[in-house]
């Protein structure tokens, strides 16, 4: 394979979030294969010492939903006599906020400074087809592990790990309510727990696996909210947020239970609250034998005919095409199959087609507003200190990490995106950026914001790029020119040359061939 300009500048917008300056040299010396090649195995790309003190730095990251839950949960604003404390738990509530804002933080100067760009993008990818909204409830506290230990070690792994630690973390279960889904008639099913919730079942299908047009019907919906009754998480040795029992127990079942509570970060599975018959599901019998059903129909679901072309076409949307070609998927729904579900044989079954390679798709897809924005970022080859600027943005631009209500997550198609508001927001997001009217190198504030005030840093940032005084150094044009491979239409170079120098490197960064990958 030849590496062109053209093909270099392609695959650094496609499988990361664009060019950095040197990157398009690097890769065309390199190769593209040696450097795809090199993207599939990020471990063998080492993040740079800075990068790697400043995710040190961040205590939340390694923070387990157990150890959330404990330290900020409900449970810990209890006094002596066992009732709430209303003061307290506002304090911890105030005091829990650095970990959702540590978990954006992470994701946007990873999305920046890291060389792992395939691994950057593929999160992204991940985290929307399993999404969770960072704003619902204890979400806020769980949103850096689900980040950390059930998406991340899994982009390039095998789709039914993936899938499993999605399913069994705590952040999902409460998310789409699973941890509520009860048999009915059964000792724990009371309180919280009044019977069987379908929510994350049809989800778990429609969404995560199968796919709208699956072959799945509402019996199997039902089946799989059966087996999956009594899969939940714990706190305070009990098996609800706080710790909320379901039932008495004896001391040595209560010391077992923390044990697995400890083990598994949060997840525990009730016996008191499951469904022990059997059941038949899309097709397959499963005995009623516990925990194990669930991930019988995991196996089952995984390694699903409707599950290898959704998984197939949604990578093919999001690294090709907003429609991509059927002998593409096809074609990577046949490698998903016989390699078991290997993401990354899928990937290179994806990399290695023709319509991937053909020049004619080159610059046809248009950015969401977090590759937009990163890749601005990334194109000027600043460092990102202070991450807020940018937080405010991608609120504008109606993407902020986590932020998505609904768990199909953010859409990566062009008609989710481009109107004549979000062009203009990019436009003025680009004129800041190469005038050096956002602080992105300078201190961020000491204090997180509240989930809820998200709209706030939106203002603030909305503020920046309009009235406020330049804090760092404009975007040198010649440069950005050379960063992007001098990737401009003759209109757009025209426009160039007939603006003022110091307008030239906006008119980069919002043309129309930027707002493009």
């Amino acid at each position: 394979m030849t590496t062109s300009a053209a093909l270099a500048r392609n695959i650094s917008d496609r499988l990361g979030f664009g060019p950095r300056p040197g990157d398009l040299a690097a890769i065309t010396h390199m190769g593209a294969e040696r450097w795809i090649e090199q993207q599939l195995h990020p471990q063998s790309i080492p993040l740079s010492r800075d990068l790697t003190a400043r995710l040190a730095d961040m205590p939340a990251l390694s923070l387990t939903p157990f150890e959330a839950l404990r330290t900020y949960g409900p449970a810990a604003a209890r006094g002596p006599d066992g009732k709430v404390d209303p003061e307290r738990q506002k304090e911890l509530r105030v005091q829990a906020r650095f970990i959702p804002a540590q978990a954006v933080e992470a994701r946007l100067v990873r999305a920046v400074e890291s060389p792992r760009q395939l691994e950057e993008a593929l999160v992204d990818f991940w985290f929307n087809h399993f999404n969770v909204f960072v704003g619902k409830g204890l979400d806020g506290l769980w949103i850096t592990s689900y980040d950390e230990d059930a998406i991340r070690p899994h982009v390039l792994g095998r789709f039914r790990d993936l899938l499993g630690a999605t399913a069994h973390h705590p952040a999902m279960l409460f998310y789409l309510d699973n941890w509520q889904n009860s048999a009915a008639g059964r000792p724990g099913a009371r309180g919280a727990f009044k019977g069987l919730n379908e929510n994350y079942a049809r989800e778990l299908m429609e969404l995560h696996t199968l796919g709208v047009d699956g072959g799945y019907s509402q019996d199997d919906i039902i089946a799989l909210a059966r087996i999956l009754t009594g899969w939940g998480f714990g706190g305070r040795g009990g098996d609800g947020p706080g710790g909320m029992e379901t039932a008495p127990r004896p001391p040595r079942e209560r010391l077992k239970l923390a044990r697995q509570i400890r083990q598994t970060g949060g997840f525990i599975f009730s016996e008191e609250r499951h469904d022990f018959s059997d059941k038949t599901f899309l097709g397959h019998t499963i005995k009623g034998r516990g925990e194990a059903e669930g991930d019988d129909a995991l196996d089952i679901l995984a390694l699903h005919p409707a599950t290898a072309r959704h998984i197939s076409f949604k990578l093919a949307q999001y690294f090709l095409a907003d429609t991509p070609e059927p002998a593409v998927v096809d074609g990577m729904s046949r490698t998903f199959q016989k390699s078991g579900g290997d993401i990354t044989a899928v990937l290179k079954a994806l990399f290695a087609s023709k319509a991937f390679l053909d020049p004619a798709g080159y610059g046809t897809k248009f950015k969401t507003p977090l590759r937009y924005a990163v890749s601005a970022v990334r194109a000027t080859g600043q460092p990102l200190k202070n991450f807020r600027p940018l937080v405010g943005v991608l609120t504008q631009l109606g993407q902020a990490p986590y932020a998505c209500q609904t768990p199909d997550g953010y859409k990566c198609t062009e008609d989710a995106w481009l109107n004549a508001d979000a062009m203009t927001r990019r436009i003025t997001f680009a004129i800041a950026l190469c005038a050096g009217r956002l602080p992105l190198q300078s201190d961020p504030p000491d204090k997180p914001l509240p989930i809820r005030q998200s709209q706030r840093v939106a203002d603030q940032a909305a503020q920046q790029m309009e009235n406020a005084p330049v804090r760092g150094p404009a975007v040198d044009a010649a440069q950005l020119a050379e960063t992007l491979g001098q990737h401009f239409s003759d209109n757009t170079r025209a426009a160039i040359d007939a603006a003022q120098p110091e307008l030239r490197a906006s008119l980069m960064l919002g043309g129309p061939e930027f707002m493009r990958c």
